[in-house]
């Protein structure tokens, strides 16, 4: 497995210390592994008498180095064509014919480079201008933004839940035999990598970099299915060629930054396939995202808002809500859900001088009232509010289009809340009932079974979507408890952007994992050969520290765990973690650990053990950063090996997310 890395007690902080997993004491000589390598043939460690201490800026040079050496390797075994089809040395292909892939390349050219999207973050400019150039790059591409209106849109904001949202009301209107159309823009809630997308403000920390599962095509939905590759690649061509041929030679930028590109792509998609209504997703806040181009939508939502890319919307509800409530357009309907007092009150003022009817939208309960209980196609309380919000969508639309069917209205009072009127109460159709109920959300409370393992998919990368998270997945084990024989939980997470990893991994902490692992968002070493998986809006370095940054705090958080009051306060508030305690379990004769691997495909061969009858690792993992637990010897290894049931969840990234299930579910990748 090679190399680990485990905290070891220093009078300046954590070090680190550098352990050959073939053996718990050995230390790793790497000048001698890597003059026995020669530069090819996996990485391994030299025995040692004893472990060696590094810094970590230490450890972070040992891993870049072993990871280069093995995407090198694995470069080398490739064949010289697709050796040269590096993106640095790969020019932009002519012919609109080319495979999918080198189209994905080819887009993949507009990301940003890290260096300098930091520049652009200290050198922002004025957002309304980034928001009239979008008009023109539409405008460039044969389209004005009053073509735009032909597509009926429904246009969503918020922090948490507005995929959720966009797909339950995507999902209904399919159901009355609607052709629709769906631009994910940031594939599941707006996680960006650090800067983002591209050169401005509204690029910046955005879903520009590569959040989809696990291929683009994922954006840009038709009936509910991502668009075919031919499909993809015929349209994106159009495009690309369209924006070289009208280059204007005074300008700056020639072509549009990755996410702008998609959008602009979303739009052709829909209008030459004549979908019958859009639902676009906004990317990050509203104001000055580039989805706000759309000048007549039939109705707006705006999910539930909390603190999330505060280096870009600002660092209070109210900041935040401002700039979502810049999607609001004179004269359209629009709805929300309970918000925090002073973001609920920005909301209203927002719509109120933009003369926008903001409706406050009842509690799902009010609409199952005299009916049968819903059942929702994503599991976790929390949907309950994204699928009430969908629901009043949904049949704003239906009405707003002259539909017949949109459910009879039910008596209800005026709401009292910050003035706003309450949204209709009415009978959810059997259209709505099975849209619900059909919903899919891959990497949204997501379970996956195989044999021993049980897989759980969760995206949350904000506080109060972790939390939400926890829920969940206390209430799924309580569901899978098998009487009493031993179980593993494990936890895999990573987290991107400006979020504060060690708040969220002290939400994690109540949920009593046997083990966390930390590995960057790549699914493996190398992505030379999937264009869908390259980003270049960070760099290697960035996110090797993240994972040694996740790995330090869970241990610090694991100390803090020791005090018995950690566990055993009583009564704790809804969402304190104390509320979110598992019952009591007996402990292990191990302690919890930590460990970090430096990829996704070898987290997942030391977590499944060749016990997934799906995921097939091709061999055991060179690592140079993983605990000593990690090696085949170890007693971790060991006791997934041997318990009965193993309990993984993985969150904290939606690229994580989208890495695992691109290794487990193959099939998403055909």
């Amino acid at each position: 497995m090679g190399e680990a890395l485990r905290p070891a007690p220093h009078k300046d902080g954590i070090r680190w210390l550098l352990i050959g997993a073939e053996g718990s004491s050995g230390g790793a000589d790497w000048r001698r592994a890597e003059a026995r390598r020669g530069g090819a043939g996996p990485l391994r460690p030299s025995p040692g008498p004893l472990p060696c201490a590094v810094t970590m800026s230490q450890a972070r040079r040992h891993l870049r180095a072993a990871l280069f050496l093995a995407a090198a390797s694995q470069r080398g075994a490739t064949t010289g064509t697709a050796t040269r089809r590096g993106l640095a040395a790969w020019p932009a292909p002519q012919e609109p014919g080319m495979e999918y892939q080198d189209a994905v390349r080819t887009l993949n050219t507009l990301q940003t480079n890290a260096g300098y999207l930091e520049q652009v973050k200290r050198q922002r400019g004025d957002p309304q201008t980034q928001l009239e150039a979008m008009k023109l790059y539409l405008a460039r591409s044969g389209l004005q933004v009053e073509d735009l209106d032909r597509l009926n849109i429904i246009h969503v904001t918020g922090t948490k839940g507005k995929g959720s949202t966009c797909a339950f009301a995507e999902c209904i209107l399919r159901s009355y035999g609607l052709k629709t159309g769906f631009f994910r823009s940031d594939c599941r809630s707006g996680e960006g990598q650090g800067v983002g997308r591209g050169e401005s403000p509204d690029d910046a920390g955005s879903p520009g970099s590569s959040p989809h599962l696990v291929q683009v095509r994922e954006r840009i939905r038709i009936n509910g299915q991502p668009i075919s590759p031919e499909l993809f690649t015929k349209h994106f061509w159009r495009l690309y060629h369209r924006l070289e041929e009208t280059k204007d030679g005074s300008s700056c930028v020639s072509m549009p930054a990755y996410f702008r590109f998609l959008t602009l792509m979303a739009f052709h998609v829909f209008l030459q396939e004549k979908v019958d209504l859009a639902v676009m997703e906004v990317g990050i806040g509203g104001a000055y995202d580039c989805t706000n181009i759309i000048r007549k939508p039939v109705v707006c939502g705006v999910s539930s808002l909390g603190i999330d890319h505060t280096s870009l919307l600002g660092d209070t509800v109210e900041k935040i809500a401002w700039q979502k409530g810049g999607i609001f357009k004179p004269g359209v309907p629009a709805f929300t859900v309970v918000q925090p007092d002073g973001s609920l009150a920005v909301l209203r003022d927002r719509a109120q001088q933009i003369s926008c009817p903001l409706y406050l939208c009842p509690p799902l309960e009010a609409l199952e009232e005299g009916g049968p209980p819903l059942i929702l196609g994503l599991e976790g309380e929390h949907q309950r509010s994204n699928a009430a919000l969908a629901s009043q969508l949904a049949r704003c639309w239906l009405q707003q289009k002259a539909h017949q069917g949109i459910g009879e209205l039910k008596a209800s009072r005026p709401s009292l809340l910050w003035q706003l009127p309450l949204a209709p109460v009415f009978q959810l159709t059997s259209h709505m009932q099975h849209g619900l109920r059909n919903t899919e959300w891959l990497g949204r409370t997501q379970v996956l079974r195989r044999g021993p393992l049980t897989w759980y998919l969760d995206g949350a990368h904000t506080a109060s979507s972790v939390q939400a998270c926890v829920r969940w997945f206390r209430q799924a084990l309580r569901r899978e408890r098998r009487g009493g024989l031993p179980e593993v939980r494990v936890l895999l997470f990573n987290s991107t952007g400006d979020r504060d990893p060690a708040a969220l991994l002290k939400l994690l902490q109540p949920c009593q994992f046997d083990y966390a692992v930390f590995c960057p968002n790549l699914t493996e070493l190398s992505s030379v050969s999937n264009a869908d998986q390259q980003n270049f809006t960070v760099t290697l370095d960035q996110v090797l520290l993240r994972c040694l940054e996740h790995h330090q705090h869970w241990s610090l958080l694991d100390e803090e765990q020791a005090s018995p009051n950690l566990w055993n306060t009583p009564n704790g508030e809804p969402g304190d973690p104390a509320s979110l305690l598992l019952a009591p379990r007996p402990l292990h004769t191990y302690s919890p650990s930590s460990l970090v691997f430096s990829c996704i495909s070898h987290a997942l061969q030391w977590i499944s053990q060749g016990r997934d009858p799906v995921f097939q690792s091709p061999g055991p993992p060179q690592d140079v950063l993983a605990h000593p637990v990690a090696g085949s010897g170890g007693s971790g290894a060991s006791v997934l090996r041997e318990a009965a049931a193993i309990h993984v969840l993985v969150t904290g990234s939606l690229h994580l997310v989208g890495g695992v299930l691109k290794l487990l579910e193959p099939s998403l990748s055909q």
